[in-house]
C-alpha cells in the first residue's frame, strides 16, 4: 500500500489513475494532522509527498518518521519542482530516501508503483 502526501488534484489524480491500472493500493491524506497516525495505522510500503505542498508539512512528516525507530524503514519519496533547491536540500536533510523532479516523477510512476517494497537489509519481504 502506498500512501500520498498529496494535495494537488493533477498529480493525485496521475497517482490514482497509474495506481488503480497497477492495481496498486493507494491512499490519500490531506490533513496535516492526520499523516502521521495515518502512516502509523496504514504501515505502508512508501510514502509518497509533494514536496513543494507546505499545507501538509512534509518536511515535519518525514523528519518525524525517519527519527521513529517504528517508521523510519517506511520507504519516502517526494517529488519537487527541479529549481527549488531549498526544498530538495531541506528533504535531503530531513532523511528522505527518493526525491525527484515533478517531471522525474511523473515519467516514472507506474514503475515506483510498480515495484515491490524491501526490508531495510534490501531483501523482499515476502520471500
Amino acid at each position: 500500500m502506498v500512501l500520498c502526501v498529496v494535495d494537488d488534484l493533477i498529480f493525485s489524480v496521475k497517482i490514482s489513475t497509474a495506481a488503480r491500472a497497477l492495481g496498486t493500493e493507494t491512499f490519500f491524506e490531506r490533513n496535516a494532522d492526520m499523516v502521521l497516525p495515518r502512516i502509523r495505522d496504514k504501515r505502508p510500503s512508501l510514502v509518497i509527498f509533494d514536496l513543494n505542498g507546505k499545507k501538509l508539512r512534509p518536511l515535519e512528516v518525514i523528519a518525524a518518521m525517519k527519527s521513529d525507530p517504528e517508521l523510519c524503514a517506511i520507504r519516502t519519496l517526494g517529488y519537487v519542482s527541479h529549481v527549488d533547491t531549498d526544498a530538495i536540500n531541506a528533504a535531503r536533510a530531513a532523511g528522505i530516501d527518493e526525491v525527484l523532479a515533478r517531471s522525474a516523477f511523473s515519467t516514472q510512476l507506474g514503475t515506483i508503483l510498480a515495484t515491490p517494497p524491501t526490508t531495510p537489509e534490501g531483501q523482499d519481504p515476502a520471500g
